[in-house]
């Protein structure tokens, strides 16, 4: 067995195997204290530990939990697309090409995040459902739904990103996989606010707005904040810029909490 070749193999496709390890020096003083002794018997069982160590991480139930909590929502999000094409009030054309292409999108992150819980060995939450009880009557209410589950969306996995920072699967980046899927969450909540009418981003003024699209906007940090790295944008920018500039420049994140708190997802799904 050469380990150092196999570490340099796994190198070529994840950067940081090195600082997976405990000690760097520590490692390659065992592997030689190891051969020393003629204990080459024992050198797959170090080994295996070693990477155990290394990449076994991602089974930690606060990783499961996190992971589970974005496939909640994603349920909750496919299950209210299919509402919608099923109440068959989407315009024909355009509206309804975007509702079907989005909800083939949250059906891909459904498949995504469950797989992913299975392969570390967790269990995937199953059978959240948007709560029919609370679907929009009319097109222009679901759209209305729709925007405030999106940009619900976007600030949720924010508010992750720190949870799964450094955390594997295999050598894929949880923290990557969250992010490809937070981009394109963006994009669905950017075309459902112009499909309203609305601007592709937040202005400052949505933070005020009624049910149920004013708590979305809300929270610890608001999307009305215009303080970002402890500078208020709207005095440090070298021309005067609103608060609604500032505001729309920036999105905030959503705790857990805030999210399944039940003036918002929490309060749609069951």
């Amino acid at each position: 067995m050469n380990i150092f070749r196999i570490i340099e193999q796994l190198s070529e496709v994840d950067s940081d195997v090195l600082g997976r390890f405990d000690s760097r020096r520590a490692v390659f003083k065992t592997l030689g204290d190891t051969a020393k002794k003629g204990a080459l018997a024992a050198a797959p069982v170090f080994v295996a530990s070693l990477f155990q160590k290394a990449y076994g991480q991602t089974t930690s139930t606060s990783v499961i939990d996190v992971l589970n909590y974005a496939l909640t929502l994603e349920l909750l999000e496919e299950d209210f697309y299919a509402k919608m094409i099923a109440a068959n009030q989407v315009p024909a054309g355009a509206p309804a090409g975007a509702i079907a292409l989005i909800k083939k999108h949250e059906t891909a992150h459904v498949k995504l995040l469950s797989d992913t819980i299975t392969a570390l060995k967790g269990t995937p939450v199953t059978g959240k459902k948007f709560n029919p009880a609370k679907f929009p009557a009319d097109y222009t209410t679901q759209l209305v739904v729709a925007q405030a589950l999106e940009d619900t969306g976007v600030r949720a996995y924010k508010g992750q990103a720190g949870a799964l920072m450094g955390q594997m699967a295999g050598a894929t980046s949880l923290l990557q996989v969250a992010l490809q899927i937070h981009s394109v969450e963006a994009r669905h909540a950017a075309h459902i606010r112009t499909m309203r009418g609305q601007s592709p981003w937040i202005p400052a003024s949505d933070s005020s707005l009624p049910e149920p699209l004013g708590p979305v906007y809300t929270g610890a940090i608001p999307e009305s904040n215009v303080t970002q790295a402890g500078y208020d944008l709207t005095k440090q920018l070298p021309t005067p810029y609103s608060a609604t500039d500032a505001a729309a420049a920036f999105d905030e994140i959503l705790t857990k909490d805030e999210v399944l708190a039940s003036s918002r997802a929490g309060g749609l799904v069951i």
